[in-house]
């Protein structure tokens, strides 16, 4: 058994001298080094920008979804969209432990690895059969390879997979939320999420509930998303804004707030052109998370910049200590946010019964 680099470089083909997330392509092959581990895959998740990048490039055509998924895994022995640069994240089971691995994971474990999909080597061998490319979340087999470096959590006995998966692709989110919050004094932070009816999004909204904001603004595209935050208790106001709307999304959260920027902005929204509205409706001093990968940096950096706005910009990058657990947690202690999950995974759950009821058949 060969050993192997801690973040995964042994795995590049190309180009030379890449680590894994940037490289064009990885090797999946299923021999482990003695640092790695290796998943029997059973399901992937996208993240909600590529998918709906996809989506939209196919005009919702699944079967065309389907192909693209499988032919870029083929291609790059890893699930990297190259339009949006995203992938999203696994779960599976623990197939094999080399003897150096340092994640604590043994054979036999259910795990969602919370590592990106961009630079997991990944290879299916059931050419997605089994998913219609409707839905965010792929059942499919095959195998992946974690590193030393990479990050897994042994999925939680008390939730179904679905959810547990759904919550364990955006933990970073709330974790991050939390921290950023929490730097303020207690009671005197305002909260802006928008997109925040998706699962980033209402996490965020009870993180931020959670770390003792002030008030919490929850920005949504339509009054559909905005029943389904009603009478959650996650939000004080629910503000109707298109996010690609510069002027007239500042101008909503302002009002909301009294005149003032939030102390605040989370963005979740799963597409682009929504950094220069953040920014206008951020206070003066305050801070900006950037919780999507459909967000242009360029373009919030320059925007910024153009705007004269004094404002602190994060880039969230998916990782938090505790974060899975943290998540968690929130989830557990919300009813609320429990059944804006349950009803948004409900339909690829539908899915999937069907598929097995064919199977059985």
């Amino acid at each position: 058994m060969s050993t192997g680099s801690p973040v995964g470089s042994h795995r590049v083909v190309s180009p030379a001298g890449a680590l894994p997330q940037a490289a064009d392509r990885l090797d999946p092959d299923p021999d482990i080094a003695d640092d790695e581990v290796r998943i029997s895959v059973e399901r992937l998740n996208l993240d909600a920008a590529s998918y709906r990048q996809l989506h939209d490039a196919h005009g919702g055509d699944g079967e065309a979804i389907r192909a693209e998924v499988r032919a870029i895994i083929e291609r790059r022995g890893k699930m990297h969209n190259p339009v949006t640069g995203s992938g999203g994240m696994l779960i599976g089971t623990v197939d094999a432990v080399g003897p150096r691995s340092p994640l604590g994971l043994k054979t036999g474990q259910k795990v969602a690895t919370l590592v990106s999909l961009t630079l997991t080597p990944l290879r299916i061998d059931d050419r997605l059969a089994r998913w219609d490319g409707r839905s965010e979340q792929v059942p499919t087999s095959g195998h992946a390879i974690l590193f030393a470096r990479s990050i897994a959590a042994v999925l939680p006995d008390d939730l179904p997979e679905h959810l547990a998966l759904a919550v364990l692709d955006v933990c970073g989110a709330p974790a991050l939320v939390r921290r950023v919050v929490g730097r303020r004094p207690e009671g005197a932070a305002t909260v802006a999420v928008i997109g925040a009816a998706g699962k980033s999004g209402s996490l965020s909204l009870a993180a931020a509930r959670d770390a003792g904001a002030a008030q919490v603004v929850a920005v949504v595209r339509d009054e559909i998303e905005a029943a389904q935050l009603r009478g959650s208790g996650l939000a004080d106001e629910i503000v109707v804004a298109d996010a690609t709307d510069p002027l007239l999304l500042a101008k909503k959260v302002n009002k909301a707030l009294d005149g003032g920027g939030a102390d605040v902005t989370v963005v979740c929204v799963d597409v682009p052109g929504c950094e220069h509205g953040a920014i206008l409706a951020t206070a003066t001093g305050g801070t900006i998370v950037f919780f999507s990968m459909a967000t242009s940096f360029p373009a919030a950096a320059l925007g910024a910049e153009g705007l004269a706005a004094d404002v602190e910009m994060l880039i969230g990058n998916g990782y938090v200590p505790g974060h899975a657990d943290y998540a968690l947690e929130l989830l557990r202690a919300n009813p609320h946010l429990k059944d804006l999950f349950i009803d948004r995974v409900d339909h690829a759950n539908r899915q999937l019964a069907s598929l097995s009821e064919e199977e059985q058949a």
